[in-house]
């Protein structure tokens, strides 16, 4: 499975006074980050307001940026969910628009087990053929996955290819 290469941006979905989604504006954005050579766009990942938007308008956002970028970059999907159902959906509907990979985020107010996140991201995984990227952001989730839970998946699950990383790490400086 092919992996990512360089830097990805997690692109805001831009929004009318009237709560709709700017297409037009997140057109720009598209092209602004692709001239300046980004390697790759997140889309509807976190960043771009996911969980407040409905599933309509989360998958007309990917199919936008799918549609808009043309294969120039990698477009990676955010369909990560609390909900393993939805995020199996989300997944399935961003690989059969044309989406490069998946951004997964650990699912948030559940509180996952570290085998119950196991078996979210195997279920999600196993449903697609693309690439698909953890996302672990304990701060916003309340759930942090552990490093025996990655390796696991890496290990067990043929296209979950990478992390993202979001953990806090606080750390003791020392003056000497």
């Amino acid at each position: 499975m092919a992996l990512f290469k360089g830097a990805g941006v997690a692109l805001i979905t831009p929004m009318k006074e009237n709560h709709e989604i700017n297409f037009d504006k997140l057109d720009e954005l598209l092209e602004e980050q692709i001239a300046g050579r980004t390697d790759a766009i997140i889309i509807c990942g976190t960043t771009g307001e996911s969980a407040t938007m409905t599933e309509e308008e989360h998958m007309d956002t990917i199919r936008f940026a799918i549609d808009r970028v043309k294969g120039r970059i990698p477009v990676i999907a955010g369909t990560g969910s609390n909900c393993t159902a939805t995020a199996v959906q989300l997944s399935k509907e961003a690989e059969e628009a044309g989406a490069d990979g998946v951004l997964l985020v650990t699912p948030y107010y559940n509180k996952a087990t570290q085998n119950g996140l196991i078996a979210h991201y195997t279920t999600i995984a196993n449903e697609i053929k693309i690439p698909a990227i953890l996302y672990n952001v304990p701060s916003r989730t309340g759930c942090a996955m552990a490093p025996a839970t990655i390796a696991s998946l890496v290990k067990n699950v043929d296209n979950i290819v990478g992390v993202k990383e979001a953990q806090e790490i606080s750390a003791t400086l020392q003056r000497s």
